[in-house]
């Protein structure tokens, strides 16, 4: 039961974050979804390192704090269906170019994110 409350408080709060920097930065612009890249960056950049302290097995990183950060804070945080959506509104409003810059960024940035992540788990720990 610990587990299941662990991941619901986890994920409550990534989505809580998620909802603030989309609405925030919603303002920029609103031909590009700024904020659903920004969320998913972060959260892949907070998911690598992560990773990074599971790969080292750094003594406080425990199966608990997995359970809150990476699965429910990031799985949260991050949004794949909001992405996926995003894309499809982009191309359905014939904004081709927007539509694949929107798939490269997340996807690029995103992998480059979760290095950087565990670039700096390794790094500093």
């Amino acid at each position: 039961m610990t587990n299941l409350l662990l991941v619901f408080v986890g994920g409550g709060l990534g989505s809580l974050c998620r909802y603030g920097i989309s609405n925030h930065l919603s303002v920029y612009s609103s031909a590009f979804p700024y904020g659903t890249l920004t969320a998913n960056v972060l959260s892949s950049l907070v998911l690598g390192f992560v990773t990074g302290l599971l790969m080292q097995e750094v003594e406080w990183v425990s199966n608990e704090v997995k359970l809150l950060i990476a699965v429910g804070f990031c799985g949260g945080f991050s949004t794949y269906s909001t992405f996926t959506n995003d894309t499809f509104q982009l191309l359905e409003a014939g904004n081709w170019t927007l539509a694949f810059a929107n798939v490269a960024s997340n996807l690029l940035v995103c992998l480059l994110a979760i290095f950087i992540g565990m670039w700096i788990s390794k790094t500093v720990f």
